[in-house]
């Protein structure tokens, strides 16, 4: 009777001793990046005509391995002011053009940054902030601003994602200024 208690309790202590190392060894953790992506919008008035537009895109690694960005996109969008047939009219092109699944507002610029042969590195739980500023017409009462960061690591057939995106609409009217 005391050898079968010995052998169980053994068994026992083996098992939790694999349980407790792949715990604190992370073996068994998810290779897969994962990044989160948040705005932070501001503007000033520049000038009559223009306004400054700051976007700072703050990401932050939540997996478990290193995220390398390459490039990047940081697009701003017109979203106001429109008038009703042409809200209409990019309303229906969704519906009409199958390849789209969300509105095509008009982009009113585009900045692509690259990083040098390392890349932008993130390591885990670590976050970085990238900061791009755009000028637009004061005309433009509300803008939409995209940013999206590619997956160097992506390829077809994996569960991987191509990159990760972020979208915020920012009311330049409705904001109060910057001080200048």
């Amino acid at each position: 009777r005391a050898g079968i208690i010995q052998g169980v309790v053994t068994a026992l202590a083996i098992i939790f001793g694999g349980l407790l190392a792949a715990v604190k060894l992370e073996l068994f953790r998810d290779f897969e990046p994962h990044l989160t992506i948040t705005h932070e919008v501001s503007h000033r008035r520049v000038g009559d005509s223009y306004v400054h537009i700051a976007v700072k895109a703050a990401l932050h690694n939540t997996s478990k391995v290193r995220v390398d960005i390459h490039s990047a996109i940081f697009r701003v969008h017109q979203v106001a002011p429109f008038t009703d047939a042409e809200v209409e009219s990019l309303y229906i092109q969704v519906f009409e053009d199958r390849d789209y699944d969300e509105l095509q507002w008009p982009t009113l610029d585009e900045i692509r940054p690259a990083w040098d042969g390392n890349g932008l590195i993130i390591e885990p739980g670590e976050a970085q902030s990238q900061v791009i500023e755009f000028i637009v017409s004061v005309d433009h009462e509300a803008v939409l601003v995209y940013t999206y960061f590619s997956n160097p690591n992506y390829s077809e057939g994996r569960k991987v994602p191509q990159g990760w995106g972020e979208a915020t609409v920012y009311d330049i009217s409705e904001k109060r200024e910057e001080p200048r």
